[in-house]
């Protein structure tokens, strides 16, 4: 793996760890946005816990690549859902949270897998 791709790699699992630590301690910038788009409060550790695996999966794919595969799609599908659940909620403005969330992990499946 290049050193290109480990660095993108190695930033989305960073970007994917904060969010998901960032709903786990209820930071009003990413649990408000949640209620406001409907989303159940009982999910939001689920939530949460599929962002930290990702982000874990991401680095374990670093010296297991298939873990890695694995991770950055999953975490592309996750993203994909809260861009498809930003859209149904009519949230317009915020669509490009997620994909700004979603794009080093496109990168690192493109670059680095």
């Amino acid at each position: 793996m290049s050193t290109t791709a480990t660095v993108i790699t190695l930033v989305a699992a960073f970007m994917a760890g904060f969010s998901g630590a960032s709903i786990l301690f209820g930071a009003k910038f990413t649990v408000e946005p949640l209620a406001e788009y409907g989303v159940p409060r009982s999910w939001w550790n689920l939530l949460a816990t599929a962002k930290l695996a990702g982000a874990a999966g991401l680095v374990t794919g670093l010296f297991i690549p298939a873990i890695g595969i694995a991770a950055a799609i999953g975490l592309i599908l996750y993203f994909t859902g809260a861009v498809i659940t930003v859209l149904r909620a009519r949230a317009y403005a915020h669509t490009p949270f997620p994909l700004l969330y979603a794009a080093p992990a496109i990168a690192a499946l493109t670059l680095g897998f």
